[in-house]
């Protein structure tokens, strides 16, 4: 449909669950939250305008990014946190005693695993769609498993609790701005 790229206006709303279909709709679920448009250049102002309308009408809070950058954030805040989940849990059930560990998994390993509920056509998609973002934060990812590896391996206690303690500082301020923003 290249006749009609004019009036096209991409957009990634950040709202939902790991749940999908009809049965997960919500009243009010694009409410103060962000929707990412990523115009493309054939998209004419007009239509750019109109869609930004209908979302503000949603109650979204919108943001402008390229296509490129778009796939560059949600590769590491979205698409690799789904790959992850989708693998630790792949890996746990294919242990030997898989079954036990999860009649003991509790609350940490359901947070951590929520999103492998997520629906895996969707997910086997967007991952293909996105594959060169997600292949550059998977290279990373491994770099901060071996980091953590050569520390468990050397007993480093003060590399692991400073690891740690950074992480901790990120994710607890990112949750206070998160809860403002609510």
């Amino acid at each position: 449909m290249p006749q009609h790229l004019a009036h096209c206006v991409p957009a990634h709303p950040i709202a939902g669950s790991d749940l999908s279909g009809a049965a997960a709709a919500q009243y009010g679920l694009y409410e103060n939250r962000k929707v990412v448009l990523t115009p493309l250049p054939e998209t004419l102002e007009d239509a750019t305008a109109t869609v930004s309308d209908l979302w503000q009408a949603c109650g979204a809070r919108l943001h402008t990014m390229t296509a490129d950058e778009h796939d560059a954030v949600f590769a590491t805040v979205s698409h690799l946190p789904h790959l992850l989940a989708f693998a630790y849990v792949d890996m746990v059930a294919s242990k030997d005693d898989g079954a036990r560990c999860f009649d003991f998994a509790a609350t940490g390993f359901r947070d951590f695993t929520r999103i492998a509920g997520s629906h895996p056509e969707m997910w086997k998609d967007i991952s293909l769609a996105n594959r060169e973002a997600l292949l550059t934060e998977l290279t990373r990812y491994q770099q901060a498993l071996a980091d953590l590896a050569q520390r468990l391996e050397n007993s480093d206690a003060a590399g692991l609790a400073e690891m740690f303690a950074r992480a901790r500082t990120a994710r607890v301020a990112r949750n206070q701005k998160f809860m403002r923003q609510s």
